[in-house]
């Protein structure tokens, strides 16, 4: 295809990195919300992340068949439709505020987003010239963190209310005026919901409408036939690859989902502000990957994922034993330092993997799993003790990360992924 015949499908592609990276980084602005509106624990309110990352779990699977059998347009059509279905759902479960009805709508999002992120990688590298995909898939993943900072900000102007009702207000109320105050809280989901289902509907429709070019697989060799057969189980650097990619996604998970409500406990910010912080600190997410991959021509991959492990360590130690802005800014901090560690750690785990290296890509994105058990470990913590002491949960998990580093450090050069 031509340079002008591929220009509008590479921008339809490159919406889709914006439109995942946007549904999800408004779970943390969800978190908070339904928690008041709904009237839950940390624990359920951890059930928002869960019920997001178990569909990647659920659905990886099915979404690779779906797209072998009828085609990336299709699988990426239908993805987007799900999608703008999960966000229309938001509505009445807004209505009824029935947490339950929430979570099925957010799994619903969740799978569709699958569908997304299965398709619009190699998408996106075979719109154009082989020589640039490389560089059409970095300039995709900067929507991605684009979404990233913009979805916890607009979240915070047009979800947040502000104001958190204490105990004493609430007993102070007749039930009819605290059903009413709660209900008009979980009604401000409903707008911005309906408008991000009818802009993916959009997008569906005139994906549909666009001529886009079907992915030709190659066929395998009789060598990578044979290594196919054999077991990828018995890989053990891909084995702890998965488990550290767990470890990681969970700990990326916690940070952002109880942000706010850690900025609200120990430096007193009120939501709306603790959401721009959060802004703040995944747009350091961003600039942090660009300069992670920047620093990687002079120090091995391995021994920057360490170098990360080891900050993030220790940031998350003065998260947790000092209080006021201080505290604040170390988690702000403990962003820039993860934004290598997905790529990182998905390059690490497939290098020299051969014809395996299609199933150890789906194995390490299933282990996204992470985000939907950890947020749940953290939330147990916090209700048993409060929500600066639970974040030693994704401190510990960047100790299996530094493992997994460690383990790798005759590694010199990898070739980055996108990612998380």
């Amino acid at each position: 295809m031509s340079k002008n015949k591929t220009l509008f499908p590479v921008v339809l592609i490159i919406s889709l990195f914006f439109l995942w990276g946007f549904a999800h980084n408004l779970n943390p602005i969800l978190i908070p919300h339904l928690k008041k509106a709904c009237q839950l624990t940390d624990f359920q309110s951890a059930l928002i992340d869960s019920s997001f990352f178990i569909a990647y779990f659920a659905m990886a699977l099915p979404a690779g068949f779906f797209m072998k059998k009828y085609g990336y347009k299709y699988g990426i059509i239908l993805g987007l439709v799900v999608f703008a279905i999960g966000a229309f759902l938001f509505y009445p479960a807004a209505e009824t505020r029935n947490y339950s009805f929430f979570l099925v709508a957010l799994f619903v999002i969740a799978s569709g987003l699958t569908f997304l992120e299965t398709a619009a990688n190699p998408y996106i590298t075979v719109l154009g010239d082989p020589e640039t995909a490389t560089q059409r898939l970095n300039f995709a993943q900067s929507f991605n963190g684009l979404a990233a900072t913009l979805a916890p900000l607009l979240g915070g102007i047009f979800i947040l209310s502000g104001s958190t009702l204490t105990i004493e207000q609430e007993n102070a109320m007749s039930p009819v005026e605290l059903n009413t105050a709660l209900n008009l809280e979980a009604s401000t989901v409903q707008i911005p919901y309906l408008i991000i289902g009818l802009v993916v509907l959009t997008v569906a429709i005139i994906i549909w409408k666009t001529n886009l070019p079907e992915i030709a697989e190659p066929e395998d060799t009789q060598h990578q036939m044979a290594q196919k057969h054999q077991s990828i189980f018995k890989e053990k650097n891909l084995m702890l690859g998965v488990l550290a990619q767990f470890f990681y996604v969970g700990a990326q998970v916690c940070i952002s989902s109880f942000f706010i409500r850690f900025a609200g406990q120990v430096a007193g910010i009120e939501e709306r502000s603790a959401a721009y912080f959060l802004s703040a600190a995944l747009l350091g997410f961003m600039i942090g990957r660009f300069f992670g991959t920047f620093l990687m021509k002079y120090i091995a991959p391995s021994r920057l994922l360490a170098i990360y492990s080891v900050t993030n360590i220790v940031l998350l130690i003065i998260a947790v034993f000092t209080t006021g802005y201080i505290a604040v800014y170390a988690l702000v901090g403990v962003q820039f330092f993860m934004s290598i560690m997905f790529p990182t750690i998905f390059s690490l785990s497939i290098q020299g993997l051969g014809a395996k290296t299609k199933k150890a890509s789906s194995l390490l994105i299933m282990s996204i799993v992470g985000g939907a058990i950890f947020p749940l470990i953290m939330g147990i913590v916090s209700d048993a003790s409060n929500i600066q002491i639970s974040y030693a949960i994704p401190g510990l998990c960047f100790l299996v990360i530094l493992y997994f580093a460690v383990k790798n450090a005759k590694v010199k050069t990898i070739v980055m992924v996108s990612g998380h």
